[in-house]
C-alpha cells in the first residue's frame, strides 16, 4: 500500500511535525517555569520552586520523547523501510498521546488545537500503515524465493529433473538388448558367426 511517492513525503512531514513538537512543547515548558518563579505565583497552595520545577523537568521530558519519535521518523524516510521494534512502539505511543492530547485540546483549548493533534494523529497512523503494506509485499515475495518459485516453475524443474533418468532408461533395457541410441537401431539379437565357406 502506498509507493515511494507517498511512503517518503509522509515520513519527512512527521519528522518535521514532531520535532516542532518537541522544540515548542520544551519551550513553552520553560518559559512557564520561569515566569511562574519569578512571579511568585501559587496554585491551590503549592511551592512555586517545585511548580517552577516541574514545569521545566516535563518540558525538557516531553521535548526529548517527541524528539525521540521524529528521529525515528527520520530514519524511516532515510533508509525508506518499516520501523521495527522500539521504534514502531514509539510511534504507536506518540499516535496514542495525540489521540489523548486532542481529547484534552477539544475540552479545554478549543478546535484549532484539537484539528491540529488529528492532523498528527492521521499522519503518524498513514505512516505505520504504508510500511505495514510494504512489508507484507516483500514478505510474499520472500516467500515465492523461498519456495522456489510458480507451480509452473516448479513443474518445469521436475520436468527437467525426470528427463535423464528416461533417458537412461531407454539405453539398457531389462532384457539386457541394446535400445535404439542417437538414430542408429540396434542389432535385433545375438550375432552368429557364418563360417567361411570351403571349395573342394
Amino acid at each position: 500500500m502506498g509507493g515511494p511517492v507517498v511512503r517518503r513525503p509522509v515520513a519527512w512531514i512527521v519528522t518535521v511535525v514532531l520535532f516542532a513538537e518537541a522544540l515548542g512543547t520544551a519551550a513553552i515548558n520553560w518559559f512557564l517555569g520561569v515566569v511562574v518563579d519569578r512571579q511568585d505565583m501559587s496554585l491551590a497552595g503549592l511551592d512555586p520552586d517545585m511548580m517552577s520545577t516541574s514545569s521545566k523537568i516535563g518540558g525538557v521530558v516531553f521535548g526529548l520523547y517527541f524528539a525521540l519519535c521524529a528521529l525515528v521518523a527520520l530514519l524511516v524516510a532515510i533508509r525508506d523501510r518499516a520501523p521495527a521494534g522500539l521504534g514502531r512502539i514509539l510511534l504507536i505511543s506518540v499516535a496514542v498521546v495525540h489521540g489523548l492530547l486532542g481529547a484534552f485540546a477539544w475540552g479545554l483549548l478549543g478546535w484549532p488545537q484539537f484539528l491540529f493533534m488529528v492532523v498528527v494523529l492521521a499522519l503518524v497512523v498513514l505512516l505505520l500503515m504504508t510500511y505495514d503494506g510494504q512489508d507484507g509485499t516483500a514478505q510474499s515475495a520472500d516467500g515465492d524465493a523461498a519456495d522456489g518459485g510458480s507451480p509452473e516453475a516448479l513443474g518445469a524443474s521436475e520436468g527437467q529433473g525426470e528427463a535423464p533418468s528416461a533417458a537412461a532408461g531407454t539405453e539398457h533395457s531389462e532384457g539386457g538388448t541394446d535400445e535404439p541410441r542417437d538414430g542408429v537401431p540396434a542389432m535385433a539379437g545375438p550375432v552368429t558367426p557364418v563360417p567361411a565357406s570351403t571349395t573342394p
